[in-house]
Protein backbone atom coordinates (compact mmCIF):
# COMPACT_ATOMS: atom_id res chain seq x y z
CA UNK A 1 0.00 0.00 0.00
CA UNK A 2 1.14 3.47 -1.01
CA UNK A 3 2.34 5.67 1.57
CA UNK A 4 2.70 8.99 1.69
CA UNK A 5 5.02 11.67 4.30
CA UNK A 6 2.80 15.18 4.91
CA UNK A 7 5.61 17.92 4.73
CA UNK A 8 4.40 21.26 5.75
CA UNK A 9 0.84 20.87 3.45
CA UNK A 10 2.73 19.22 0.54
CA UNK A 11 2.62 15.55 0.01
CA UNK A 12 5.10 13.46 -0.92
CA UNK A 13 4.10 9.97 -2.40
CA UNK A 14 5.90 6.97 -1.37
CA UNK A 15 4.32 4.96 -3.99
CA UNK A 16 7.91 4.97 -5.61
CA UNK A 17 11.07 4.84 -4.11
CA UNK A 18 12.87 8.49 -3.67
CA UNK A 19 16.02 10.40 -3.70
CA UNK A 20 16.89 12.49 -0.75
CA UNK A 21 20.07 14.75 -1.95
CA UNK A 22 22.61 15.84 0.75
CA UNK A 23 23.40 19.81 1.25
CA UNK A 24 26.32 19.62 3.90
CA UNK A 25 27.24 23.05 5.40
CA UNK A 26 29.89 22.08 7.60
CA UNK A 27 33.90 22.31 7.00
CA UNK A 28 34.71 19.19 8.08
CA UNK A 29 32.15 16.51 6.35
CA UNK A 30 33.99 13.52 5.14
CA UNK A 31 33.34 13.45 1.81
CA UNK A 32 32.76 17.38 0.80
CA UNK A 33 33.70 19.48 4.19
CA UNK A 34 34.02 23.64 3.41
CA UNK A 35 32.92 22.70 -1.00
CA UNK A 36 29.29 24.79 0.12
CA UNK A 37 29.68 25.89 3.21
CA UNK A 38 28.08 29.04 2.70
CA UNK A 39 24.92 30.51 1.59
CA UNK A 40 25.43 30.69 -1.72
CA UNK A 41 27.43 27.86 -2.62
CA UNK A 42 25.27 25.84 -0.75
CA UNK A 43 22.28 27.14 -2.80
CA UNK A 44 23.42 26.88 -5.79
CA UNK A 45 24.32 22.73 -4.79
CA UNK A 46 20.53 22.56 -3.53
CA UNK A 47 19.74 23.75 -7.27
CA UNK A 48 22.05 21.29 -8.97
CA UNK A 49 20.48 18.21 -7.32
CA UNK A 50 17.26 19.20 -7.42
CA UNK A 51 17.61 19.27 -11.44
CA UNK A 52 19.41 16.23 -11.29
CA UNK A 53 15.99 14.59 -9.77
CA UNK A 54 16.69 15.28 -6.06
CA UNK A 55 13.03 14.31 -4.38
CA UNK A 56 13.89 16.31 -0.65
CA UNK A 57 16.93 18.24 0.28
CA UNK A 58 19.11 17.51 3.52
CA UNK A 59 20.71 19.95 4.83
CA UNK A 60 23.46 19.90 7.67
CA UNK A 61 25.78 21.95 9.31
CA UNK A 62 27.51 19.35 12.02
CA UNK A 63 29.47 16.78 11.04
CA UNK A 64 28.60 13.35 12.21
CA UNK A 65 31.72 11.54 10.75
CA UNK A 66 33.59 9.02 12.94
CA UNK A 67 35.35 11.50 15.72
CA UNK A 68 33.80 14.65 14.86
CA UNK A 69 33.53 16.64 17.62
CA UNK A 70 30.28 18.35 18.52
CA UNK A 71 29.39 21.84 17.44
CA UNK A 72 28.02 24.47 19.32
CA UNK A 73 24.43 25.71 18.67
CA UNK A 74 24.84 28.91 17.82
CA UNK A 75 27.53 28.10 15.52
CA UNK A 76 25.24 24.85 13.85
CA UNK A 77 22.23 27.83 13.79
CA UNK A 78 24.42 30.32 11.78
CA UNK A 79 25.68 27.42 9.50
CA UNK A 80 22.16 26.07 8.87
CA UNK A 81 19.42 28.72 9.29
CA UNK A 82 20.94 31.06 5.71
CA UNK A 83 20.85 28.02 4.27
CA UNK A 84 17.43 26.62 4.79
CA UNK A 85 15.89 29.23 3.95
CA UNK A 86 17.72 29.42 0.73
CA UNK A 87 17.20 26.22 -0.17
CA UNK A 88 13.50 26.04 0.91
CA UNK A 89 12.96 28.53 -1.85
CA UNK A 90 13.44 25.42 -4.17
CA UNK A 91 10.03 24.00 -4.35
CA UNK A 92 11.18 20.68 -3.07
CA UNK A 93 11.00 19.32 0.90
CA UNK A 94 13.66 20.36 2.99
CA UNK A 95 14.95 18.34 5.92
CA UNK A 96 17.45 19.56 8.45
CA UNK A 97 20.10 17.12 9.88
CA UNK A 98 20.32 18.13 13.50
CA UNK A 99 20.66 16.23 16.81
CA UNK A 100 19.45 19.92 18.58
CA UNK A 101 16.13 20.69 19.50
CA UNK A 102 16.87 24.59 18.39
CA UNK A 103 18.17 23.94 15.01
CA UNK A 104 15.14 22.25 14.82
CA UNK A 105 12.90 24.40 16.20
CA UNK A 106 14.83 27.54 13.98
CA UNK A 107 15.26 25.32 10.85
CA UNK A 108 11.39 24.18 10.79
CA UNK A 109 10.45 28.54 11.23
CA UNK A 110 13.22 29.08 8.34
CA UNK A 111 11.52 26.46 5.94
CA UNK A 112 12.54 23.15 6.83
CA UNK A 113 9.82 20.50 6.62
CA UNK A 114 11.39 17.06 8.19
CA UNK A 115 13.96 16.71 10.62
CA UNK A 116 16.40 14.15 10.02
CA UNK A 117 18.18 12.85 13.46
CA UNK A 118 21.04 10.62 14.40
CA UNK A 119 20.56 10.03 17.90
CA UNK A 120 16.76 9.20 16.59
CA UNK A 121 16.18 11.97 19.64
CA UNK A 122 17.98 11.02 22.53
CA UNK A 123 21.05 13.41 22.32
CA UNK A 124 19.29 16.72 23.30
CA UNK A 125 16.23 15.81 26.03
CA UNK A 126 14.13 18.34 24.77
CA UNK A 127 14.42 17.26 20.84
CA UNK A 128 11.48 14.30 21.55
CA UNK A 129 9.24 17.27 22.83
CA UNK A 130 10.23 19.94 20.63
CA UNK A 131 9.31 17.25 17.41
CA UNK A 132 6.30 16.44 18.73
CA UNK A 133 5.07 20.21 19.27
CA UNK A 134 6.33 21.04 15.59
CA UNK A 135 4.50 18.41 14.21
CA UNK A 136 7.11 17.52 11.64
CA UNK A 137 8.08 14.10 10.21
CA UNK A 138 11.12 12.51 11.91
CA UNK A 139 13.48 10.04 11.00
CA UNK A 140 15.21 8.35 13.70
CA UNK A 141 18.64 6.65 13.10
CA UNK A 142 20.12 3.96 14.96
CA UNK A 143 23.63 4.73 16.22
CA UNK A 144 25.63 2.82 18.90
CA UNK A 145 27.88 5.59 20.44
CA UNK A 146 28.17 8.90 19.90
CA UNK A 147 29.88 10.34 16.17
CA UNK A 148 33.13 10.98 18.37
CA UNK A 149 33.49 7.38 19.57
CA UNK A 150 31.34 5.21 17.77
CA UNK A 151 33.87 3.79 15.78
CA UNK A 152 36.20 2.67 18.50
CA UNK A 153 34.75 -0.81 18.93
CA UNK A 154 31.33 -1.00 18.22
CA UNK A 155 30.08 -4.63 19.42
CA UNK A 156 26.57 -6.32 19.19
CA UNK A 157 25.03 -10.12 20.13
CA UNK A 158 22.60 -9.83 17.19
CA UNK A 159 22.91 -6.85 15.18
CA UNK A 160 20.01 -6.84 13.03
CA UNK A 161 18.25 -7.70 15.96
CA UNK A 162 18.94 -5.30 18.42
CA UNK A 163 19.06 -2.57 15.87
CA UNK A 164 15.39 -3.33 14.69
CA UNK A 165 14.40 -3.65 18.29
CA UNK A 166 16.18 -0.02 19.33
CA UNK A 167 14.10 1.46 16.44
CA UNK A 168 11.14 0.21 17.25
CA UNK A 169 10.99 1.21 20.92
CA UNK A 170 12.16 4.79 19.21
CA UNK A 171 9.12 5.05 17.51
CA UNK A 172 6.87 3.78 20.27
CA UNK A 173 8.55 6.68 22.30
CA UNK A 174 7.69 9.02 20.13
CA UNK A 175 3.99 7.72 19.08
CA UNK A 176 3.66 8.17 23.35
CA UNK A 177 4.78 10.98 23.24
CA UNK A 178 2.43 12.76 20.64
CA UNK A 179 4.20 12.32 17.23
CA UNK A 180 1.84 11.16 14.86
CA UNK A 181 2.79 7.79 13.43
CA UNK A 182 2.51 8.68 9.81
CA UNK A 183 5.26 11.18 10.62
CA UNK A 184 8.03 8.62 11.82
CA UNK A 185 11.01 7.38 9.61
CA UNK A 186 13.25 4.66 10.59
CA UNK A 187 17.06 4.61 10.05
CA UNK A 188 19.61 1.42 10.78
CA UNK A 189 22.38 4.04 10.53
CA UNK A 190 24.66 2.29 8.20
CA UNK A 191 28.14 3.27 9.23
CA UNK A 192 27.35 4.51 12.67
CA UNK A 193 28.55 2.81 15.43
CA UNK A 194 29.30 -0.69 13.20
CA UNK A 195 32.20 -2.40 11.53
CA UNK A 196 31.75 -4.25 8.19
CA UNK A 197 30.29 -7.29 9.06
CA UNK A 198 27.83 -5.24 11.57
CA UNK A 199 26.96 -2.95 7.98
CA UNK A 200 26.49 -5.90 5.67
CA UNK A 201 24.06 -7.95 8.11
CA UNK A 202 21.80 -5.16 8.34
CA UNK A 203 21.77 -4.12 4.58
CA UNK A 204 21.18 -8.05 4.07
CA UNK A 205 17.97 -7.90 6.11
CA UNK A 206 16.79 -4.12 5.15
CA UNK A 207 13.38 -5.92 4.90
CA UNK A 208 12.83 -6.16 8.39
CA UNK A 209 13.03 -2.35 8.86
CA UNK A 210 10.93 -1.72 6.37
CA UNK A 211 8.12 -4.12 8.33
CA UNK A 212 8.35 -2.03 11.23
CA UNK A 213 5.48 -0.04 9.45
CA UNK A 214 7.81 3.28 9.12
CA UNK A 215 9.13 4.59 5.88
CA UNK A 216 12.74 3.31 5.46
CA UNK A 217 15.55 5.83 4.74
CA UNK A 218 18.81 4.03 4.16
CA UNK A 219 22.14 6.52 3.86
CA UNK A 220 25.46 4.62 2.29
CA UNK A 221 26.46 6.82 0.06
CA UNK A 222 30.55 7.94 0.02
CA UNK A 223 30.42 5.26 3.18
CA UNK A 224 33.83 3.34 4.40
CA UNK A 225 31.90 0.52 4.07
CA UNK A 226 33.00 -0.19 0.32
CA UNK A 227 36.69 1.52 1.14
CA UNK A 228 36.86 -0.46 3.78
CA UNK A 229 36.29 -3.92 1.45
CA UNK A 230 38.06 -2.38 -1.68
CA UNK A 231 40.50 -0.02 -0.30
CA UNK A 232 38.80 2.84 -2.17
CA UNK A 233 38.94 6.40 -1.68
CA UNK A 234 36.06 8.66 -0.90
CA UNK A 235 35.76 9.89 -4.41
CA UNK A 236 36.21 6.57 -5.73
CA UNK A 237 33.10 4.67 -4.32
CA UNK A 238 30.49 5.97 -6.53
CA UNK A 239 29.87 2.03 -8.32
CA UNK A 240 29.57 0.50 -5.22
CA UNK A 241 27.41 3.05 -4.26
CA UNK A 242 25.04 2.53 -7.31
CA UNK A 243 24.99 -1.23 -6.33
CA UNK A 244 23.79 -0.38 -2.54
CA UNK A 245 21.21 2.31 -3.67
CA UNK A 246 20.20 -0.84 -5.98
CA UNK A 247 19.74 -3.13 -3.86
CA UNK A 248 18.24 -1.12 -0.94
CA UNK A 249 15.86 0.13 -3.60
CA UNK A 250 14.78 -3.54 -3.91
CA UNK A 251 14.87 -4.14 -0.41
CA UNK A 252 12.20 -1.98 0.73
CA UNK A 253 14.04 1.42 1.09
CA UNK A 254 11.64 4.48 0.38
CA UNK A 255 14.18 6.82 0.65
CA UNK A 256 17.78 6.59 -0.06
CA UNK A 257 20.09 9.29 0.65
CA UNK A 258 22.77 10.07 -1.77
CA UNK A 259 25.27 12.71 -3.12
CA UNK A 260 25.26 11.92 -6.39
CA UNK A 261 22.09 13.01 -7.29
CA UNK A 262 22.10 12.47 -10.69
CA UNK A 263 23.42 9.27 -11.19
CA UNK A 264 21.61 7.29 -8.20
CA UNK A 265 18.60 8.74 -10.09
CA UNK A 266 18.92 5.96 -12.67
CA UNK A 267 19.99 3.30 -10.92
CA UNK A 268 16.53 4.34 -8.94
CA UNK A 269 14.57 4.05 -12.10
CA UNK A 270 15.99 1.02 -13.23
CA UNK A 271 15.46 -0.67 -10.03
CA UNK A 272 12.54 0.47 -9.94
CA UNK A 273 11.56 -0.86 -13.31
CA UNK A 274 12.89 -4.07 -13.06
CA UNK A 275 11.12 -4.78 -9.44
CA UNK A 276 7.51 -4.02 -11.27
CA UNK A 277 8.48 -6.32 -14.77
CA UNK A 278 7.92 -3.03 -17.01
CA UNK A 279 8.26 -0.38 -18.54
Amino acid sequence: MARELNLGGARLDLGRPRIMGIVNVTPDSFSDGGRYADRESAADHARALVEAGADILDVGGESTRPGAQEVPVAEELGRVIPVVEEVAKLGVPVSVDTRKAPVMREAVAAGAHLINDVSALEHDPDALPTVAELGVPVCLMHMQGTPESMQDDPRYDDVVGEVRAYLARRAEDCRRAGVHPDNILVDPGIGFGKTVDHNLALMHSLSMFAELGHPLLVGTSRKSLAGKLFNRAVHQRQYFDAALVAWSVSHGADIVRVHEVGAMYDVVRMTEVLMQGRS
